[in-house]
């Protein structure tokens, strides 16, 4: 059996245990090409470090969630790295769910509400079927619906990422109809 196996992903928001299937197909190639983007700008400006899921991230006690991507902020001491283990992670910059159809209530309202709650300053829902991201900062009553340039501008930052949405899903297209030859 092969014990590098990360799926189903178990996830503890609220006292319920949230089993989430393996993701799609569509799903997995979104995430590279938007931690591609993500990556060049927070490395560029030394924010942190993007990551991808699987992690167990305890960011608040007795819960632990795996967004399926997020960026770590710079630690404010440099002599400190992060280790192998996600036990130090205690904030986040950006948290990122990509819809599936399993996750749709989940990604939209319980795991939105928990990352805003803890503190991420910044929450986003990447809508494959609607080719929108859902941007939601803390305090908003509705998302701020983004389908052409998304401005994510971080505290710690000296200048905005201007996502180009549009270009985005795009690209995101153009490789599942390679993949669907």
């Amino acid at each position: 059996m092969d014990d590098s196996r990360h799926w189903p992903r178990y996830e503890l928001i609220a006292g319920e245990l949230l089993v989430t299937p393996a993701p799609g197909n569509r799903h997995q190639l979104a995430i590279p090409e938007l931690v591609a983007v993500l990556r060049s700008y927070v490395d560029r400006l030394e924010l942190g470090a993007v990551y991808v899921s699987p992690a167990d991230l305890e960011l608040a006690p007795e819960t632990i969630v795996q967004p399926d991507i997020f960026v770590v902020p710079r630690s404010a001491d440099p002599n400190r790295p992060l280790t192998e283990g996600w036990t130090q992670v205690r904030s986040l910059l950006l948290a990122v769910e990509v819809i599936s159809p399993s996750s749709v209530r989940t990604d939209r309202v319980m795991k939105r509400d928990f990352y805003l709650d803890v503190g991420v300053p910044e929450y986003w829902v990447m809508d494959l079927d609607a080719w929108v991201i859902e941007q939601w900062t803390p305090g908003q009553e509705s998302p701020t619906i983004v389908r052409d340039v998304l401005v994510w501008q971080p505290e710690s930052a000296n200048e905005a990422l201007r996502l180009d949405v549009a270009a985005l899903f795009d690209e995101l297209w153009r490789k599942i109809r390679l993949v669907r030859a």
